[in-house]
């Protein structure tokens, strides 16, 4: 850690279809599927711009090595904790973009199980004659492993999606259910390029990293509650979103989003087993700001 500094890479990329047509076609919402040239919903940058490492680079979790890019932290456990969007213009499908990402900061803290190191990365993208469009920040905490585990999550092996049906279930006005299996894990991996293999791996999502079963993305889950306000067809675009992942979904559990009208836009939180009966903290939270 002390002989690593952060550094600034920056790259020209196209908002690429495929990958924005794969998600359309996981959520299976009903909503129309982006075209070239359509506005890229609000987030689906984490889709539309992928980066895939060269096998050489990837490490034994399926994450890419760090120590270049990303500090040599040497904590197992890597969590998408949460951060902030913020929209300055559109982004087009199809189109070029620059992107400029660095690490802002890396802190070392303790916690409740033990060390953890909060890594936060910055990135801006820009449109085609430099006008900003994206300016965002992410969270990643990296932790110790908890215990290995045999046992299952207890709904795990009931992960079976419905043929008629996608991963949101309408229950009300302000209610979605959302359900996933590993197949819908698998789809998502691979149309963001995401290869860590909490997602995936069962033996090594309980064995090595202690979890007790497949673990549910966190971009996953935050992209489907601002799909929640989509589907609520509420008016405005969002300028500004935040976003926090406060405690893992596992494959297969049952987990329900609530949408609550604010006075600048719209909250969206996911409960999961139990729903609120069980807490009144949610797993994700994410604020919508329709106007500064």
């Amino acid at each position: 850690m002390q002989e690593w500094e952060p550094h600034t890479i920056s790259t020209v990329e196209t908002v690429d279809p495929g990958p924005v047509a794969a998600l359309a076609a996981l959520f299976d919402n009903g909503l129309a599927a982006p075209e070239p040239g359509d506005d890229l919903p609000r987030l689906w940058h984490w889709v539309a711009l992928p980066r895939w490492p060269v096998s050489s680079q990837i490490g034994a979790d399926g994450h890419p090595l760090r120590g270049t890019f990303l500090p040599p932290i040497d904590l197992p456990r890597r969590m998408f904790a949460g951060g902030e969007v913020n929209w300055h213009n559109d982004l087009h499908l199809g189109e070029t973009v620059a992107r400029v990402t660095r690490v802002r900061s890396v802190t070392e803290k303790s916690g409740r199980s033990g060390r953890l190191v909060l890594v936060v990365v910055e990135t801006h993208l820009y449109r085609e004659g430099g006008e900003l469009a994206v300016e965002e920040r992410q969270d990643l905490i990296y932790r110790e492993a908890g215990q290995p585990t045999d046992t299952a999550a207890p709904t795990a092996e009931a992960a079976v999606l419905t043929p008629a049906g996608g991963p949101f279930r309408r229950e009300s006005e302000t209610t979605w259910d959302f359900v996933t299996d590993p197949t819908l894990l698998m789809r998502f991996s691979s149309a963001t390029s995401n290869a860590h293999r909490i997602h995936y791996d069962w033996p090594y999502a309980t064995r090595v990293e202690g979890y007790p079963g497949l673990v549910v993305h966190g971009p996953l889950l935050t992209l489907a509650a601002a799909e929640v306000q989509r589907l609520g067809d509420r008016p405005g675009r969002p300028v500004r979103l935040r976003h926090r992942n406060r405690a893992p979904l596992f494959c297969g559990q049952a987990a329900r989003f609530r949408a609550q009208p604010t006075a600048q836009g719209l909250s969206v939180a996911l409960f999961g087993p139990g729903g609120e009966d069980a807490g009144p903290r949610a797993l994700v939270e994410i604020d919508v700001d329709r106007r500064r």
